[in-house]
């Protein structure tokens, strides 16, 4: 048993050594939501609202909030997001390298942003959402997130790639229809980004073949397993 959790330690070390801009930003990330939950409820509300990428921030301080709101999570969810990041940032940064990933992530997080908060400044200009609006409260990880989870698709080779692009779309298409905020839009746009950002991706070794990592899996298992 200690021999096991020895090799499980060096495993996850390992994993975590070889996307360290990962599991740099969810330290961060870990820092910051510790801070939130010592705010009262008001604090916190105006105090992420000044780091936030709102219509107002975004004309005064815009290259300020677009960082500092990539490193608050409104609400928390500290844990959900260390699975997300460790299944999709740390794979990505991994094919990708550190450099390629963050200009992919950076790149969804700017122009998503930009997009959403241009619709609801649209929205506001034509009646069809309050003036208040302009300092609504817009701050974290996730349109990073999906334009990462988007350029994964193209580390997965045919036909399975197309069933992991319809899984993305499956999940950031509805919303768009249903709850229909600026929010749905930045990340359906986030999305697309991802998409867009192939040319990141060329040179970058052969694409990953599940049925192939299934069945050597299946013949290693086979081979300590003999009838």
């Amino acid at each position: 048993m200690r021999t096991q959790l020895r090799r499980a330690g060096r495993s996850v070390a390992r994993y975590v050594r070889s996307a360290p801009g990962t599991y740099i930003w969810l330290a961060a990330l870990l820092v910051t939501t510790v801070l939130l939950h010592h705010m009262s409820p008001d604090f916190e509300s105006d105090f992420l609202r000044q780091r936030s990428t709102n219509i107002h921030e975004l004309t005064t301080n815009p290259l300020r909030v677009l960082i500092s709101s990539a490193f608050w999570i409104d609400g928390g969810g500290w844990l959900s997001y260390a699975v997300l990041y460790s299944v999709f940032h740390a794979q990505a940064e991994r094919w990708l390298g550190t450099a390629r990933w963050l200009l992919v992530a950076f790149t969804a997080h700017v122009l998503a942003t930009y997009l959403s908060e241009g619709l609801l400044a649209w929205g506001i200009r034509q009646g069809l959402a309050p003036q208040s609006a302009v300092n609504t409260l817009d701050v974290g990880v996730s349109y990073a997130l999906a334009g990462v989870i988007a350029v994964l698709t193209y580390r997965i080779t045919p036909p399975w790639r197309y069933v992991y692009l319809a899984g993305v779309f499956a999940v950031y298409t509805p919303p768009l229809f249903i709850s229909r905020t600026f929010t749905d839009v930045g990340h359906f746009t986030a999305v697309l980004i991802g998409l867009a950002c192939v040319p990141v991706t060329w040179g970058r070794g052969p694409a990953w073949d599940p049925a192939e990592t299934v069945r050597n899996g299946w013949s290693r298992w086979r081979g300590k397993h003999p009838r």
